[in-house]
């Protein structure tokens, strides 16, 4: 018999109807609708067994955040399970080396699990997580997941960047071309998502979340950050922004948004004299359109060079974040 993995992979080269979606059930991914299929069907002697949550430990190779799911973020997949009696897609398990404090690892079904873990809190006690034991190496593991996270939107594209970091050593010996092969992608694709991995993490934190920050950004600062000059000016005022965004934070105020902060970075890596150093950016619509100086006396000079066609009510929504932010910055003499 072919091993699982082929049959699953196999499967997903034939693309099949969307599912029908009823109420607030969510649509099934491609993988999703594999394994419910294997489920009601079995693969000769495989069948599903029924676990409790806790009997699985999470895998290190998955790339989703686990400490990111929460009621609300599965809500309704945990309505679905509810009125289902269970989860209809099982998740799938490997058996857990000898000795250790689980029998199970569980591989795919992380947002299954949470909802059946969830369930058994509040006021289900009974019910029981549908699982598939599979015998896969870590790199078979690792291409199942992926395929699930791929149709997932609520997987960032900074943490399928980083699972792709880790794995490209973990299991493709640092090949780059052998892991775009195994996972069907492009070269440059992967470049793409490897050079979001390998961002310095100040830059990461100057975005307000994970989720803002996307390969195309990874794309326009990755050359600039190659000089170590201009690295140093970024990474400088990403601390700057990043130190900004947790005082907006605590403040209750909207924080700095993806682009504001891209053009920020970018701006930062070109040489400027000691008098612009000192000057606050504003941006709108991806471009610079003032200054503003903050003065030692605690007052504020704005400079503003607005086209014809500019959106008023941005240029007035980046002035209030550009005083939020002036008042948030120490000053300089």
């Amino acid at each position: 018999m072919a091993r699982f993995i082929r049959d699953i992979l196999a499967a997903l080269s034939y693309e099949p109807p969307a599912p029908k979606v009823a109420g607030d059930q969510e649509a099934l991914s491609r993988l999703d609708q594999r394994l419910a299929c294997f489920a009601d069907h079995g693969t000769g002697s495989r069948s599903a067994i029924s676990i409790q949550p806790g009997e699985c430990s999470v895998w290190d190779g998955n790339p989703r955040d686990q400490p990111g799911l929460t009621a609300d973020s599965c809500r309704s997949l945990i309505e679905s399970i509810a009125s289902e009696g269970g989860n209809r897609i099982p998740v799938l398990v490997r058996l857990n080396p000898p000795g250790s404090d689980r029998p199970y690892q569980l591989l795919v079904g992380s947002r299954r699990r949470f909802a059946v873990d969830w369930l058994n809190h509040h006021g289900r006690p009974d019910m029981r997580l549908s699982a598939l034991v599979v015998d896969l190496s870590d790199e078979e593991a690792f291409r199942l997941a992926d395929i699930e996270n791929r149709e997932r939107a609520d997987i960032s594209e900074l943490d399928r960047a980083r699972s792709y970091q880790a794995a490209v050593d973990r299991f493709y010996g640092g090949v780059q071309s052998r892991m775009a092969e195994a996972l069907n992608l492009s070269n440059s694709q992967l470049s793409r998502l490897l050079a979001l991995a390998q961002l310095p993490e100040e830059v990461v934190n100057a975005f307000a979340t994970k989720d803002e920050l996307k390969v195309r950004y990874s794309e326009l600062l990755t050359p600039l950050l190659r000089r170590p000059e201009q690295r140093g000016r970024m990474i400088a005022e990403a601390r700057l922004i990043g130190e900004q965004q947790q005082t907006l934070a605590l403040q209750g105020e909207r924080m700095i948004p993806p682009a504001t902060v891209l053009a920020r970075l970018r701006e930062a890596a070109t040489p400027q004299s000691p008098e612009e150093a000192r000057d606050i950016a504003i941006i709108a619509g991806g471009a610079r359109i003032g200054r503003a100086k903050a003065s030692r006396s605690g007052g504020l000079t704005v400079d503003l060079s607005i086209a014809e066609d500019t959106d008023l009510d941005e240029v007035l929504a980046r002035l209030r974040e550009t005083i939020v932010a002036a008042r948030a910055a120490p000053v300089t003499p």
